[in-house]
């Protein structure tokens, strides 16, 4: 009879996957099982390992789901057609407020006026019927800030145009105070370059600011982005 000990399990692998592989343990013991089951047996182990380490970790569910909720407070959520156009017009407040400090830029350069030349007739009706601007301003702010009808996307990006408006008032408050009005020299280079610098500085945050409203994106802007942080909640 044939010593189980000289039993080579090279004989046994080269079969097919479903013929058991012999072995004889330290004790003499033969040990069999099927060579493809164990192949089976650990990968339905490692899927059973992944799920059970996916529905025991509820951290990552949750934290994944708090930086949606915080993106979403953030005002970086996705928002409607409606909601970007509701968002984009508060942004004519302070682009109309701030004309005024444009006068030497579109003599400068009169293409630069054509470009607002779309919005001519509601200039006209925004300068010549008394106290617009103030309605304007308590409209926004009442009735969009204040409203529980818009989400804080909406909320969020009035805010910072109505804070937007409001730094516009300390330049002319400044200028009134100290009766500041150069008639020529270095002087009046430094008043031109002011307004210029000021209006550049409204025009280019209106732009951006409702180029990201109607793309629907957040649009933080320098200076009163984290003041309408602070004022929406």
């Amino acid at each position: 009879m044939t010593s189980l000990a000289h039993i080579k399990p090279s004989a046994y692998v080269s079969r097919a996957p479903s013929t058991r592989l012999a072995a004889t343990s330290p004790s003499g013991v033969i040990s069999s099982r099927p060579l493809g089951s164990r192949t089976s047996f650990l990968s339905q182990k490692s899927q059973f390992m992944g799920l059970k380490s996916a529905q025991s970790s509820p951290l990552s569910f949750s934290s994944r789901r708090n930086s949606l909720v915080c993106a979403s407070w953030r005002g970086d959520g996705p928002s409607s057609v409606k909601d970007r156009v509701v968002a984009a017009l508060p942004y004519l407040l302070p682009l109309f407020d701030g004309l005024r400090y444009g006068k030497f830029l579109f003599i400068q350069f009169p293409a630069f006026a054509a470009v607002l030349s779309p919005f001519e007739p509601l200039i006209n009706i925004y300068f010549s019927v008394p106290f617009a601007s103030l309605a304007a301003f308590f409209a926004v702010y009442l009735g969009i800030i204040n409203s529980p009808n818009f989400g804080r996307y909406v909320r969020f990006n009035a805010m910072q145009a109505v804070l937007l408006d409001i730094i516009l008032i300390l330049p002319g408050l400044l200028e009134s105070v100290f009766k500041f009005r150069p008639m020529g020299g270095p002087g009046l280079q430094l008043y031109i370059s002011g307004y210029n610098t000021i209006f550049i500085f409204i025009f280019a945050c209106v732009a951006y600011g409702v180029g990201s409203c109607l793309a629907g994106t957040n649009a933080r802007l320098p200076i009163v982005a984290d003041a309408a942080d602070a004022q929406i909640r």
